[in-house]
């Protein structure tokens, strides 16, 4: 499964730092994704609902480690070059050259 497209929607709040949409093959979008600065840096959230006993609930997940961190790598990555240069926000390549 490619990843074929990352769109990145800057925030500037003190924990939410941008929302993410995901394609892969170019046939099947994820929405909702969100960088969060954590205590030990920045980390990927998968789309998730909020609960009636106030605890969230991932919509949406890689099923394998190596998958998530996979994601994670790549979304991060862009993320980076975004900051650098704002103009390619919500661009939907996933290359971060």
């Amino acid at each position: 499964m490619e990843i074929t497209e990352i769109n990145i929607n800057l925030r500037d709040e003190e924990k939410l730092k941008a929302f993410i949409n995901i394609t892969f093959d170019d046939v099947f979008v994820v929405r909702g994704l969100k960088v969060i600065q954590g205590n030990k840096g920045l980390f990927v959230c998968m789309p998730s609902r909020k609960l009636a006993d106030g605890s969230y609930k991932d919509i949406a997940h890689p099923i394998s480690n190596d998958f998530r961190q996979h994601i994670e790598t790549l979304i991060l990555q862009k993320y980076e070059k975004v900051l650098e240069n704002p103009e390619l926000q919500n661009s939907p390549s996933p290359q971060v050259d």
